[in-house]
């Protein structure tokens, strides 16, 4: 079987009170899923295109029933599955077809292909690959998997300043670039205030033109 890159897009149905819920209690549970659907919308638009991997929509709940169509054109779908985040996400670094696997979720602004060809790049010459979140967490997670797959994620403080710490602590690991997400009205609004775009009046949110701007989740 050929050996390519595979890159693994954690996502969620985007449906009204499920996604985005500590925004939501800041900025109202229809406007941050309107902004979750749309981010979601651009990033898969922006990377799954891309010949340098194939792109994988890693979902949740384990059914496609209500994922829109257009995010399954250039994606194969697979299913996050039973068990808690870390459990979640190291499914697809044992099950996907071999080849190096990078991970990424939905809600970090700025991402750009270049960031991820970065990532694999890195996985050259290195087994594991983390991109670090200004909170503390990270963005991305990558393996080589050429040999054995690095068992990750045992005993994580999710949703700390200590996330990455605790992902990491006793591994070798190659640092990818440093990105924040948007997970309140704080980051949401410096978004929006920094990103070069215009107000799409059909989803009520900004909707940059930087060549389908693509928003990444944070893993913290």
């Amino acid at each position: 079987m050929p050996i390519r890159n595979h890159l693994v897009i954690m996502i969620k149905e985007p449906r009204l009170g499920k996604v985005k819920t500590r925004l939501a209690r800041e900025i109202g549970a229809v406007a941050a899923t309107r902004f979750y659907r749309n981010a979601a919308t651009q990033l898969i638009r922006r990377l799954s295109n891309d010949r340098r991997w194939q792109c994988w929509l890693q979902i949740t709940p384990d059914t496609k029933a209500n994922i829109p169509v257009s995010w399954r054109k250039n994606c194969r779908i697979i299913y996050q599955g039973h068990g808690d985040l870390g459990q979640r996400m190291m499914r697809p670094m044992y099950d996907l077809p071999p080849g190096p696997a990078v991970l990424i979720g939905s809600d970090i602004p700025a991402v750009q292909p270049y960031h991820i060809a970065k990532a694999f790049k890195l996985l050259g010459n290195n087994s594991l690959v983390f991109g670090p979140a200004q909170d503390g967490g990270f963005w991305l997670v990558g393996q080589k998997r050429t040999r054995n797959v690095i068992k990750l994620f045992d005993n994580v403080r999710w949703s700390t300043e200590n996330t990455l710490t605790d992902s990491t602590k006793s591994l070798r690991w190659a640092k990818a670039d440093l990105l924040s997400d948007v997970d309140d009205a704080i980051s949401y609004h410096n978004w929006r205030a920094n990103v070069p775009g215009k107000i799409n009046t059909t989803l009520g949110i900004l909707s940059p033109k930087i060549k389908g701007s693509a928003v990444l989740c944070g893993f913290g």
